[in-house]
């Protein structure tokens, strides 16, 4: 939904720009706009999605932050993303007032690294909670029998996993 803004511009509205994960920023205005109303991306922990929110970010730029957070490296500053993505850093520091650079401590429970079950070995399988020795092992057996696991509901029917067991685990599970 759109509102009339200044001279019959078309604006997005407020709630869409705090609300909707997927509304892409249109100019530098409405990044300084939406992080006025409380809209923050936190580099350390963002997706693909959140990334291209921001104007002038590739897809391409956007997969890259992903998985070197995902791989552990800590984003720190605007500099760290800058020479990540190899772009002067004049042109990240428009982005600054939507960004947060939080720091997560690499030990603890609420920032567990999600795991990709078709390249996990069973030690790190272990890892996460709710899964045992014998599931860590099905896991592994059933991927080298029938190939890499395309979803995480393809993941439960192959496992025959129960629903709550699969909604405990899906959060620590990336495909």
């Amino acid at each position: 939904m759109k509102d009339k803004g200044f001279l019959g511009r078309w604006r997005p509205s407020r709630s869409r720009r705090l609300t909707d994960p997927y509304y892409r920023f249109q100019s530098l205005e409405e990044v300084q706009i939406a992080a006025k109303q409380g809209v923050r991306i936190d580099v350390n922990q963002a997706s693909v999605d959140d990334w291209l929110r921001l104007p002038g970010l590739s897809i391409h730029q956007a997969r890259t932050l992903v998985e070197l957070a995902r791989s552990g490296v800590a984003f720190h500053c605007t500099d760290d993303v800058a020479a990540a993505l190899s772009v002067p850093v004049q042109s990240l520091r428009p982005l600054e007032p939507i960004l947060q650079f939080c720091y997560y401590d690499a030990e603890s429970v609420s920032t567990f690294q999600t795991v990709n079950p078709n390249t996990a070995s069973i030690e790190l399988l272990l890892q996460v909670p709710a899964i045992d020795l014998s599931l860590a092992q099905a896991i592994v057996q059933n991927r080298q029998q029938q190939g890499a696991y395309r979803s995480l509901s393809q993941f439960q029917q192959r496992l025959g996993l129960a629903g709550t067991l699969t909604a405990e685990i899906m959060h620590y599970l990336r495909f």
